[in-house]
């Protein structure tokens, strides 16, 4: 990639000495394996400590009652962000304590969600994946700033 079509300051924030920069977050371990972790947009910094949005939906994807979930940071006023798990069910009767007590036993204590809400469907972008931006929206606009 050379450039954003008629965009410099997209192009300068993006190509930087040479380097194309994505936004992807990922390590590599010893062998020299690389592993995707997320979206430097989508990670959730809470209490200082860095919460990969992807690694919470795996988890709670396994969840028996779960059918779609989505993973943001909404404002707290001690942590910056706190984790959400907004979530589809596959049945109504499901249970936000059943839902807490699977991420206690599946998630490190600061990945956990501190809140959960069902949702009957998402918001999508134009390419038909979850829009988290949009639904970032809701928790944020009314605070005038964003963290992500």
């Amino acid at each position: 990639m050379n450039e954003y079509y008629r965009l410099p300051d997209k192009t300068a924030e993006t190509v930087v000495n040479g380097w194309l920069h994505t936004g992807d977050i990922g390590r590599i371990d010893e062998e020299g394996y690389v592993y995707l972790l997320d979206r430097k947009k989508d990670m959730i910094i809470s209490g200082g400590l860095n919460v990969y949005t992807t690694e919470v939906e795996n988890a709670l994807q396994k969840h028996q009652d779960v059918s779609q979930v989505a993973v943001i940071g909404v404002p707290h006023e001690d942590w910056g962000e706190a984790v959400l798990a907004l979530i589809i069910p596959i049945h109504e009767n499901v249970d936000k304590e059943d839902i807490l007590n699977f991420c206690n036993q599946n998630l490190a204590k600061y990945k956990r969600p501190k809140y959960v809400e069902f949702r009957s469907s998402f918001p999508v972008t134009p390419y038909g994946k979850i829009d988290k931006k949009q639904l970032r929206k809701e928790f944020w606009d009314t605070l005038g700033r964003q963290f992500n």
